[in-house]
């Protein structure tokens, strides 16, 4: 079994070049079947976490995410990258606490969004936020991968050159990875791509067909799917179980 720190430097080494798909794992169960299908790397992921505990996504508190990070780590010897929302506070300080105890689950990297769970926040306060977390994280192990994350589609106001900006913003202030998601516009991305180069960039989607050939042909680096493969199990489970109870006399 690797080691964290191995897993950390595998981690880092898939986003110097090429492109990878980066899914997404709810339980011990799909992190297993993943790696078993020979994915690289897995993420965890809000949505997934929160239905698989009987709650709704942003439902799950800072300590049950944490403690979901620790077993997804240990179901794999694949690099787990984090989920972790909008770091479980406002104030940059405790972004900074919380990402250091997410560091100390052995993940091998961490998504911080910009979004508080009502609102984005402003500009200056979002890349102060990613500042802390990249502090913390090189407190810890400086080699955990911290990545941006601007939440566009929540706010339906926000332009792409908006994103862009954050997404430049939150490299200077430390991300190592660049994330926007629901950014699909291939002129966009392309962009994007350029912009922050040459840090890489995740896009996640939600169609698994040629579409994500055409996103590594832009320049992403790799590509995430949310909580669209525990949607689709749990479409599949919610179809089966409803036949089953047609079935009761």
């Amino acid at each position: 079994m690797p080691t964290t720190a191995e897993k950390r430097a595998t981690f880092r080494k898939l986003h110097e070049e090429g492109f990878f798909i980066i899914p997404n794992a709810w339980d011990a169960g799909s992190a297993a079947r993943l790696a078993a299908l020979g994915f690289r790397a897995i993420a965890s992921t809000s949505a997934g976490a929160a239905w698989a505990a009987g709650k709704g996504d942003g439902e799950l508190g800072r300590d049950a995410v944490l403690a979901h990070l620790r077993m997804l780590v240990d179901a794999t010897d694949l690099p787990v990258n984090a989920d972790f929302e909008n770091g479980f506070a406002d104030d940059p300080a405790a972004v900074g606490v919380n990402v250091a105890l997410a560091v100390e689950t052995g993940v091998a990297g961490l998504s911080i969004e910009d979004w508080s769970g009502s609102a984005m926040y402003d500009r200056d306060l979002a890349v102060e936020r990613i500042a802390a977390a990249r502090a913390a994280i090189d407190r810890v192990d400086p080699t955990v991968m911290l990545i941006g994350r601007n939440e566009n589609f929540r706010a339906p106001g926000m332009s792409a050159s908006e994103s862009i900006a954050r997404a430049v913003a939150y490299a200077g202030a430390g991300a190592d990875c660049l994330f926007v998601p629901f950014m699909l516009d291939h002129g966009v991305v392309a962009e994007l791509v350029a912009a922050v180069a040459p840090k890489p960039v995740n896009v996640v989607v939600h169609d698994y067909d040629a579409g994500i050939g055409a996103l590594a042909r832009l320049g992403v680096r790799r590509c995430s799917v949310g909580g669209s493969l525990a949607k689709r199990a749990w479409t599949a489970f919610d179809e089966a179980a409803a036949t089953l109870k047609a079935c009761e006399p």
